[in-house]
């Protein structure tokens, strides 16, 4: 039986890149650096300042392990915290769009 989820407005995520970060993420177990770059169509050091926030708040993790060569690559995962803030953040939109006679 999964937890119920408490709709709650989260600022952090709720700036348009980050919450397409956070949907992003929620998809997949990880993410490469320039996969999410390229998704956004932002620059590098747009990215860097979004999952930095992210990362503070505790809701994304960030790895860089050495690949084939030395080369280091970013990957980026959505922690527990962010996945349950990312999901009470949907829950309060729905909910706000429903009080609001959106249809669905």
């Amino acid at each position: 039986m999964s937890e119920r989820v408490e709709p709650r407005f989260d600022e952090t995520i709720h700036a348009p890149h980050r919450l397409r970060i956070c949907a992003m993420l929620s998809a997949v177990d990880r993410m490469e650096f320039g996969a999410l770059r390229d998704e956004l169509d932002v620059a590098d050091s747009v990215l860097s300042k979004q999952l930095k926030v992210l990362t503070s708040a505790g809701y994304v993790m960030l790895d860089k392990p050495q690949g084939l060569g030395g080369k280091v690559r970013t990957w980026a995962s959505l922690t527990r915290a962010g996945r349950r803030a990312l999901q009470g953040h949907l829950a309060e939109l729905h909910r706000l769009s429903e009080a609001a006679g959106l249809p669905r």
